[in-house]
């Protein structure tokens, strides 16, 4: 029961974030000083990008790049922002969820240990039980030779002649 609801959670929080991903890129280009900012990343991730993409396609990366216009810088960096919002939103339900299944398999995996030191216990304990049986078993197998066959199937004990009251006569 607990396992749906928390993954429906999950489910939630990643769908909110969606909203509060766009708020945060609608609010990221109006703060001058964070408008700054994110012109300088955005600047930063286009002339990383488009080195990658030269080296990857084999043309020449010792060439100038275009910076972008000022718009397309704030456009380019709130894209990114709520995109890494998004992303780690995401990342923390996911390693919310592994921290979660790793605390269940180990209750199990301590209830399975218990469970077998109980077998262990009860095994000892059958061991235990099974050796004072032979005991018994040959006391009275000693018993019965000391008597013969009749002495097996009398269940009182005989008295030896010593021991029996004396009837005077």
């Amino acid at each position: 029961m607990v396992l749906p609801l928390v993954k429906l959670g999950a489910l939630a929080v990643k769908t909110f974030s969606k909203p509060i991903a766009s708020r945060l890129k609608k609010e990221a280009g109006l703060h001058p000083k964070f408008r700054q900012f994110i012109i300088n990343v955005a600047q930063a991730n286009h002339r990383l990008t488009t080195n990658i993409q030269r080296r990857i396609y084999g043309h020449a990366t010792d060439v100038a790049i275009r910076p972008l216009n000022e718009e397309k810088a704030v456009q380019a960096a709130s894209d990114l922002i709520g995109e890494l919002f998004i992303f780690s939103v995401a990342g923390a339900a996911v390693i919310f969820e592994v921290q979660r299944s790793a605390a269940k398999e180990a209750k199990k995996e301590e209830q399975r240990k218990q469970e077998m030191e109980q077998i262990r216990q009860r095994e000892e304990d059958l061991a235990k039980e099974v050796e004072l049986l032979k005991l018994k078993v040959v006391e009275l197998e000693k018993l019965a030779n000391g008597r013969g066959l009749s002495g097996v199937f009398n269940f009182r004990h005989a008295q030896s002649e010593a021991e029996r009251p004396v009837k005077a006569a």
